[in-house]
């Protein structure tokens, strides 16, 4: 789940994004919800993203992981594919993915309330090999790109300011017989995305579904709760439709 073009992301560059993206990527459970009682069904849904849509018993080579945020879906994938490339349009979020991979550690703050910060740190005992990170606009990704066995893209399209930029690109992106996997909340915002960029006319799913099943075949369909922390007391609750597509063959 990660920040994309357009004049309303540059929220994700600030400090406080940064936090609540590496808390919601790599933070422990009883950090992201600090309560007895709650959907703690819906944490760590960067990983959850991955594993719970994927057809492990696929042969995969190379992954590409588009609006990667800070990194944590790329590091899953990179469990399962030779080959993995992160992109995300801050340099914020790739910033602090690149430092994860390179040095295996982060130091890094999140909100716990008022002026009080909470210190934490990112830790990765053996990272990958075969994973890079680059800063990239998912509507203008760059030509020689090339094709790759999966492709996840969580929670990016209702961020982006033209969806169909991306969603007409997507089947070069992924290998005949390959696995597109994608999650979105449809949640449409006009700072984000124009109006007239939205999917459908209140039914963004069914939109969303004729458009790709033109080379895509649906394997897939199911609904992924993510929990964002805000702060100890305050949380983003939302519920995204995961989907597992195959691509046709040609």
């Amino acid at each position: 789940m990660g920040a994309e073009s357009s004049s309303a992301a540059q929220v994700y560059e600030s400090d406080r994004s940064l936090g609540e993206y590496l808390l919601f990527h790599y933070g422990s459970a009883e950090q992201q919800f600090p309560w007895e009682n709650g959907p703690k069904d819906a944490l760590h849904f960067p990983t959850r993203s991955v594993l719970e849509l994927m057809d492990q018993g696929s042969k995969i080579n190379t992954a590409l992981d588009l609006g990667c945020a800070v990194g944590k879906s790329s590091f899953v994938l990179a469990d399962f594919s030779r080959e993995v490339l992160g992109i995300d349009y801050s340099k914020s979020f790739i910033g602090a993915a690149q430092t994860i991979l390179e040095k295996g550690r982060l130091d890094y703050q999140f909100h716990e309330e008022g002026t009080h910060w909470v210190s934490s740190s990112v830790r990765i005992d053996q990272p990958p090999r075969g994973l890079s990170f680059e800063v990239g606009d998912a509507c203008k990704l760059r030509s020689d790109i090339g094709a790759f066995d999966l492709v996840h893209a969580a929670n990016l399209l209702c961020r982006l300011p033209d969806p169909m930029a991306l969603l007409s690109r997507l089947p070069e992106l992924v290998q005949p017989g390959g696995q597109l996997l994608l999650t979105t909340p449809l949640t449409w915002l006009e700072e984000f995305t124009p109006r007239e960029h939205w999917l459908g006319e209140g039914d963004s799913a069914s939109a969303l579904k004729n458009i790709l099943q033109e080379s895509f075949d649906l394997e897939v369909e199911k609904n992924l709760p993510f929990l964002i922390r805000e702060h100890r007391r305050k949380f983003q609750y939302t519920i995204a439709l995961g989907m597992r597509w195959r691509k046709k063959a040609s």
